[in-house]
C-alpha cells in the first residue's frame, strides 16, 4: 500500500508573466471550452527544486557542462588549459560502458545530467589520481576512455534528496534512474482569462529640453488571475528513494510542503513584482491514490458581486471537495485540513489550523506518523 500526501492551493496572481511560451506570451490552456492562463508544471517545479535545496543544505544541479566544469576545477589547481579539458571530456567518454555519454562541441554532454554539486571536486579528483595516463592520451585522436568507467559512473549516480524527491531520467547511464516521489501539475486560472497587451516606452534619459519621444517602445504580455496548483508526494516511494530515513523523509516532505505553498517562478519578476502568496491551502493525506481536485474549476468560476475570483473559488473548491468525500464515503484519506484567508473553517475541508506551518506540521505528523512530531 502507497501513501500520498496531496497539496491543493488556490493564489491570486496580479499583473504578471510567470511563464512565457515561445513568443513571450503567458502560457494557456483550454479547459471547460474556456480559456484559462496556465504556468507550466517545470516552471513552477524548478523553483520548488532551488528552495527545496536551499533548506537543505545541499544542492544539485541539471546540466550538461559537466566536463566544462570539471576542466575548469582542474585549472584551479593548475592544470594547464589542454590537459584540462581533455580531461574534462574523458569523464563523459568513461562514464558508460556504451560509451552512450558523449561530448559535443564546446565541451557539453550529448544529455542533461543532475547531480549533486559536490560531484565535480569527486570528479577532479578521479582525473588527478590519473594525471600520468590522460598526459599519455591528450593529442591523440582516439584515446578511447581512461578514467575507471565504475568510479565515474558511482559519482554521476548520486542522488540528494531533492533528486530522490523530483526524480532523474537519464537512460544513457545504465542504474542511474530514479522514479521521482513528487508530482506537480500545471497551474492555470479557475476562471475564464487571456493575455493582456502592455505598450510600453523607456524614456532617453539625456535627450535635450527641447526633444520629445522615448528612447524605446514596445508592447509586451501580461495575465492576472486566480490559479488553482496540485502537487501530489509518493511517501512511500519517497522513503524508499530515501533508504528508508523516517527522520529525513519528514524534512524532505515539509520542506516540499513548505516551498509549493510559498515559491513563485521569477520570469518578469523586476517589472512585475507580483510576490503573493496562496489565500487557501488544503492538504490530505491518501492512502489509495492521489486526487485532484482541478475538476472543481471545469466550469470557470464566475466573479462574486465585488468582481474577484478568489472568493467563489474558495468556494466552489470546498463544494468539490464535499462532493469528493461523498462519493469517496470519506475512505482511504486518514487526514485532510486546511489554512487560509478568511480566518475562518471552510466545511468540508477537515480542520482549520491557524497558519501554513501548522497546516504542514500536521500533515506530515498524519503522513509519517511513526517517525513521529519530535523525529
Amino acid at each position: 500500500m502507497s501513501l500520498f500526501l496531496d497539496l491543493s492551493a488556490l493564489q491570486s496572481v496580479p499583473a504578471a508573466n510567470l511563464n512565457r511560451d515561445d513568443l513571450g506570451s503567458p502560457k494557456t490552456v483550454k479547459y471547460g471550452n474556456a480559456p484559462r492562463i496556465r504556468v507550466s508544471s517545470q516552471s513552477w517545479k524548478r523553483v520548488i527544486r532551488h528552495g527545496v535545496e536551499q533548506d537543505l543544505g545541499e544542492t544539485a544541479a541539471r546540466t550538461r557542462l559537466v566536463p566544462v566544469k570539471v576542466a575548469q576545477a582542474l585549472e584551479k589547481q593548475g592544470w594547464p588549459p589542454e590537459l584540462a579539458a581533455f580531461a574534462g571530456g574523458q569523464v563523459a567518454a568513461s562514464a558508460s560502458a556504451k560509451k552512450s555519454l558523449k561530448t559535443e562541441d564546446a565541451g557539453h554532454t550529448s544529455v542533461l545530467l543532475f547531480l549533486p554539486h559536490s560531484a565535480i571536486e569527486e570528479l577532479a579528483v578521479v582525473c588527478e589520481e590519473y594525471r600520468d595516463t590522460l598526459e599519455k592520451g591528450v593529442g591523440k585522436a582516439k584515446p578511447g576512455a581512461l578514467l575507471p568507467t565504475d568510479r565515474i559512473e558511482e559519482i554521476l549516480k548520486r542522488r540528494t534528496a531533492s533528486i530522490s524527491l523530483l526524480g532523474r531520467m537519464l537512460a544513457e547511464l545504465p542504474g542511474a534512474n530514479v522514479d521521482g516521489a513528487a508530482q506537480v501539475a500545471h497551474a492555470f486560472t479557475t476562471h475564464a482569462s487571456e493575455p493582456q497587451r502592455d505598450y510600453f516606452t523607456a524614456v532617453d534619459d539625456w535627450l535635450g529640453e527641447a526633444e520629445t519621444g522615448s528612447g524605446h517602445l514596445s508592447t509586451a504580455e501580461f495575465s492576472a488571475g486566480v490559479f488553482y496548483r496540485f502537487a501530489t508526494v509518493n511517501v512511500t516511494d519517497l522513503l524508499k528513494n530515501l533508504d528508508g530515513d523516517d527522520k529525513q523523509a519528514r524534512t524532505v516532505l515539509a520542506s516540499f510542503a513548505d516551498q509549493f505553498l510559498m515559491s513563485l517562478p521569477q520570469a518578469k519578476k523586476n517589472s512585475t513584482a507580483p510576490h503573493t502568496i496562496p489565500d487557501l491551502a488544503y492538504a490530505a493525506v491518501r492512502t489509495q491514490r492521489p486526487v485532484s481536485l482541478a475538476a472543481a474549476f471545469e466550469t470557470p468560476v464566475s466573479a462574486d458581486r465585488f468582481g474577484g475570483f478568489s472568493g467563489p473559488s474558495r468556494t466552489a473548491l470546498a463544494q468539490y471537495v464535499r462532493d469528493i468525500n461523498r462519493l469517496t464515503g470519506d475512505r482511504n484519506r486518514p487526514f485532510h485540513g486546511h489554512a487560509g484567508i478568511p480566518d475562518e473553517a471552510l466545511p468540508g475541508l477537515g480542520e482549520m489550523h491557524q497558519s501554513y506551518p501548522a497546516l504542514i506540521e500536521a500533515a506530515v505528523d498524519a503522513a509519517l506518523p511513526e517517525a513521529g512530531p519530535q523525529a
